[in-house]
């Protein structure tokens, strides 16, 4: 059986960069803008303890952006409705408080009922078998090459600017 959204398509059929999106801002687009690019997306929440992450998510754009990272945030509130506020106050809280400038996203469901349909891909172990598995909580990161294929997934608990995420980043580069 195909692996399905609550859309009703099939995820198996699409890739990576099919994915349409809405930046934080409002404004339409698709992870095909990141063709070519090694990616790390990140489901984020605003009061988390791990919240701090932020800070490192953005050391890792300011080091690597230029080499062809993109990172980019998906604000969610499935765990413990750590990120109640609206996209626009995400926004704030992130720019004022971490100096955000990595790319963001509206706020989307990673889990459960309505999952959207990124998260459905990233975490359905039919279409990602290695690193594939529900979400346990806020700040897991996926790792994605230039080519679009996920490459590593890292839980939460290790931090961005960890030893084993900058290796793996420098390697897809």
């Amino acid at each position: 059986m195909a692996a399905s959204s609550d859309c009703g398509y099939s995820l198996r059929a699409m890739r990576l960069y099919d994915f349409s999106l809405t930046t934080i801002d409002g404004t339409s687009t698709t992870l095909g803008a990141y063709r070519g690019r090694v990616l790390l997306l990140v489901n984020v929440a605003s009061r988390c303890g791990l919240t701090p992450q932020y800070e490192g998510l953005e050391k890792l754009h300011e080091a690597y952006s230029t080499r062809g990272l993109a990172v980019l945030g998906f604000p969610a509130n499935e765990f413990g409705a750590q990120e109640p506020g609206s996209n626009a106050e995400i926004k704030t809280f992130c720019t004022a408080r971490f100096g955000v400038k990595f790319d963001m996203f509206a706020k989307v469901t990673v889990k459960g009922p309505g999952i959207d349909p990124l998260f459905g891909y990233l975490t359905s172990k039919e279409t990602n078998r290695e690193f594939g598995g529900e979400l346990q909580w806020n700040f897991t990161k996926f790792l994605v090459g230039r080519t679009g294929d996920v490459i590593g997934r890292f839980e939460p608990k290790i931090e961005p600017t960890s030893p084993e995420i900058r290796a793996a980043i420098e390697s897809a580069l």
